[in-house]
């Protein structure tokens, strides 16, 4: 082995307590910080976990895991009873066509006038994209004669909203209470 001449490291005085590296003492609350980060990462986790439950499902249910109180039996589903087609003669009705086949609304328009029905007004529809055709109307009392209006068009469904609704202040007898707005499936019925 080399021997080396010796200098003034090789002496250690013996009331040297360190041993190793020069360390610093430790910080008082050194266990703490690191608990602490410990749980702030692991809530950060969580949160970003939950976050994407929200995105990926749209909802988050534990209905399943967790057991109520009590037994429960669910509530058979109850349909709402539907209204009977009736046809109401010289009912207004306003027609659009929500496709690109031209002369739609005016073909059904006929079609409607020969079974009765009055036509207040054809037009196109603000979209030409819709598949299904459907019969609104905003008054619950007149579900019949939408369903009637649904069967005398041969296809399609009802459906009641506000959208169609007269603005205020239209007389009742020029006021459209019904709008047929023709789909793809009027416009392939041929």
């Amino acid at each position: 082995m080399p021997s080396h001449a010796p200098d003034r490291f090789d002496d250690v005085p013996g009331d040297l307590s360190r041993v190793g590296a020069h360390r610093a003492p430790r910080p008082r609350h050194h266990r703490f910080r690191a608990f602490a980060w410990a749980a702030l990462a692991t809530g950060l986790l969580v949160g970003v976990g939950v976050v994407g439950l929200f995105v990926i499902d749209d909802r988050v249910s534990f209905t399943d895991i967790i057991p109520s109180g009590g037994a429960s039996e669910e509530a058979a589903p109850t349909e709402s009873p539907t209204a009977a087609p009736t046809a109401v003669p010289g009912m207004i009705v306003t027609v659009l066509n929500g496709t690109r086949t031209s002369g739609l609304s005016a073909r059904a328009a006929t079609t409607l006038e020969s079974g009765g029905w009055k036509i207040g007004s054809r037009a196109n529809a603000n979209t030409t994209d819709i598949t299904t055709t459907t019969v609104y109307y905003y008054d619950a009392a007149d579900e019949g004669a939408a369903r009637g209006l649904v069967a005398e068009l041969g296809v399609g469904d009802v459906a009641q909203s506000e959208q169609f609704r007269p603005p205020a202040g239209t007389a009742e007898a020029q006021a459209s209470k019904l709008t047929a707005v023709l789909g793809a499936d009027y416009a392939a019925k041929g």
